[in-house]
């Protein structure tokens, strides 16, 4: 990991990918604990289309919560952050904000800052997913988590979703917000999409 003096010297972006139940969610929150730590002014965001568990906080699977903004879109991150003084922007479900949240991750680093973001790196279908691609192309740090697959119990990189306890078809729509009654980690063995 990089020591924290190199944050204060140039900006960075820093993505955080894997499939559901990898905890995503739960290394941002740690990431950011120890910014404050160093006593680091942290502004945080998640879509306002998660509403899994509390609007205004980000909480991972395991319970762990974190204080945040919830927001409809990319743009009220650049009208929030340009009022504020901070040295430390972390998105949550980044996946969820659309193209104008890559402008924003790299014009905050290009001003010198930290910037930490977390979401899936495919969809459903096991394809990429929105602008994490885009994004891990373009940051210094990408960390790539794994879950364990329900089905085999081997490290899973995807995630699966059910319908009535079966593959989704791979027509259905990209979003839908849901938890463990819609979605399951999955191995790419075990992983399945209905046509």
């Amino acid at each position: 990991m990089v020591d924290i003096v190199e944050y204060a010297q140039s900006g960075s972006i820093e993505v955080i990918v894997g499939p559901m139940y990898a905890g995503k969610s739960e290394e941002l929150i740690r990431r950011v604990n120890r910014a404050q730590i160093a006593e680091l002014k942290v502004v945080v965001f998640k879509p306002a289309i998660d509403d899994r568990y509390c609007g205004g906080n980000i909480t991972s699977h395991n319970g762990k919560q974190l204080k945040c903004i919830a927001i409809d879109g990319a743009e009220e991150i650049m009208n929030y952050i340009e009022k504020e003084d901070f040295d430390v922007l972390a998105i949550d479900e980044v996946q969820f904000l659309g193209e104008a949240v890559i402008e924003v991750c790299q014009r905050v680093a290009d001003k010198g800052k930290r910037v930490i973001v977390s979401g899936l790196d495919m969809d459903f279908r096991g394809e990429p997913f929105s602008v994490l691609p885009h994004l891990m192309a373009m940051a210094e740090y990408v960390t790539k988590l794994t879950a364990v697959c329900m089905v085999c119990k081997m490290p899973a990189t995807r995630t699966q979703r059910l319908v009535n306890g079966q593959p989704a078809k791979y027509s259905d729509p990209i979003i839908l917000v849901g938890a463990k009654e819609s979605y399951e980690a999955r191995c790419r063995k075990c992983h399945a999409v209905a046509k």
